[in-house]
């Protein structure tokens, strides 16, 4: 096909009102891992008192799905890019939701960590597929914008839905079904994407090099590990053999990158500031929100005896800031620049996180509500304009291995986010002193998790139940509180990071060609 044909192509394509109904489906793939992601927090006291996991074991089922994730997200998007990104969004689709049945009905702390993490590996295939379709649908920079806004906006209507949803569902099922929601809604990614989704891959993608997949799972999953156990457990020489092991593979895999002819990720993307710039700025944002969201669930229920379905109705704001934030992001950043919008996002949300260490048990809603809007509005205007700013920055051949790159970054932040911030929460909350007279295994019970505390005191006298669980509950609040000022400190020092490595950064304008 000759360049004029190929452009008179695209043309048609961008004027084809059914772009809009594929952004719907790819919306729809977006909100359900949103969803799944958010849920879990909500779910979390009830999975400690049925199943019964130590602390350590309910950090692993909350961040090995992202572990698995961030080990596998540009393996998968640059499959995409080879046998196409339709494709391996489908199957992934199927993938989540019969895997979701397996966590729905785990019956061991070990069961759902292992259901938790094959969750994960179906998710790789979803998320760099939504983002890598928007590219290669939406040539027009202005919409494309728009259409990544939606993406994000749903993403984070996700995070509304799921704790709404899920709150609803817990106060009148069983923890399971916060997983089995997922059925649903796969069954119609699937049958709606099979007509609406167009394809597309790399037209001349080389093959997909198996050493360099597996260099880069073993790299990202090893080097997470060892910085979650030195968080929670300090130095060992396990945790120093698999931070040597986890260093080794990624370096290994880096050489490999730059000699191959049809490389897993082409690293001279990173020689572009703006890119590099955008995906740093994802990493440390998501490290600094990810593990206080995970605890402020269990903060709203535990601590302040919220319902779950009150809890979830209680983080809306967050979620609405997101949504409005991300549908004008583009516009905004055209309108002033790339790094105001993203540094001035990136810093708002750091103040938010500032303003959350002076929280208590007594707290009121104002000041807590308040705080989530702006963190929502923030991180909404920050995370749009990143995705737009790393898809523009490649060509549409590399779309997957971008949103891939950009991914990862989300995902092990999250990782990263739970494991050292929530470390923190764990360490501070596990120091708290059993009143005298507490029988020893209810104090050992108490000392694991909160939900522990909350489950183990019901055996106990009213006068000392009380006492050890509002024990239990200063402590875990002091630890949300150093955390929420650990989380602002990385926050405001990422600001001032994108205010640099963003400067003369500018979106796209006009249609491609």
């Amino acid at each position: 096909m000759t360049s004029t044909q190929q452009r008179t192509a695209e043309r048609d394509v961008e004027r084809a009102p059914g772009r809009w109904l594929a952004l719907a489906v790819l919306a729809l793939a977006v909100l359900l891992v949103a969803v799944d992601a958010t849920v879990l927090g909500l779910a979390t006291p009830y999975i400690s008192e049925d199943l019964k996991p130590s602390g350590t074991q309910l950090l692993w089922i909350g961040d090995v799905y992202s572990f698995v994730i961030a080990g596998l997200l540009v393996s998968m998007g640059s499959l995409g890019d080879r046998i196409g990104r339709k494709k391996l969004l489908l199957t992934g689709a199927v993938a989540f939701g019969a895997v979701s049945i397996l966590n729905a009905y785990a019956t061991s702390p070990e069961m759902m960590i292992l259901a938790r993490a094959l969750l994960g590996v179906a998710g790789a295939t979803l998320m760099p597929s939504t983002l890598a379709l928007i590219r290669n649908i939406f040539h027009d920079p202005r919409e494309r914008s728009i259409a990544v806004g939606v993406w994000g906006a749903m993403a984070s209507a996700g995070a509304a839905v799921g704790p709404v949803v899920g709150g609803f569902l817990l106060e009148h099922f069983w923890w399971g079904s916060v997983f089995l929601i997922n059925l649903p809604v796969m069954a119609v990614l699937v049958l709606v994407g099979i007509k609406l989704l167009p394809e597309s891959k790399n037209p001349a993608p080389g093959p997909w090099d198996l050493i360099s997949v597996v260099l880069s799972l073993i790299g990202m999953i090893a080097v997470v590990y060892a910085i979650k156990e030195a968080a929670a457990h300090g130095l060992r020489w396990d945790v120093v053999a698999s931070a040597v092991v986890g260093v080794g593979a990624l370096t290994w895999f880096v050489r490999r990158q730059l000699t191959l002819p049809a490389p897993l990720l082409d690293m001279r993307l990173f020689r572009n500031r703006g890119f590099s710039g955008a995906v740093l700025a994802d990493l440390l944002t998501v490290l600094g929100l990810s593990g206080l969201v995970f605890f402020l669930s269990q903060f709203l229920q535990l601590v302040q005896g919220r319902r779950p379905f009150e809890a979830g109705l209680a983080e809306l704001p967050a979620a609405a800031g997101a949504v409005a934030a991300g549908l004008v992001a583009g516009m905004v950043a055209r309108r002033f620049s790339v790094r105001i919008v993203v540094a001035g996002g990136l810093a708002a949300v750091g103040l938010s996180l500032a303003v959350l260490t002076a929280l208590d048990q007594s707290t009121g809603y104002p000041l807590l509500g308040a705080s989530l809007l702006v963190v929502g509005v923030g991180a909404g205007f920050s995370f749009t304009v990143t995705a737009d700013v790393i898809l523009s920055s490649v060509p549409k051949e590399q779309a997957g291995a971008a949103s891939a790159v950009s991914e990862t970054a989300y995902e092990l932040g999250a990782a990263l986010g739970i494991a050292l911030l929530g470390s923190i929460v764990t360490g501070v909350y596990r120091d708290f002193t059993a009143p005298p007279g507490t029988p020893a295994d209810v104090a050992s019970a108490s000392h694991e998790s909160l939900g522990g505390a909350v489950e183990s005191v019901a055996a106990l006298p009213a006068p000392q139940a009380d006492a050890l669980l509002s024990a239990a509950q200063s402590a875990f609040v002091d630890g949300l509180r150093l955390a929420a000022g650990v989380g602002a400190a990385v926050l405001l020092a990422t600001a001032v990071a994108a205010w640099f490595l963003l400067k003369g950064q500018k979106l796209e304008d006009g249609v491609e060609h």
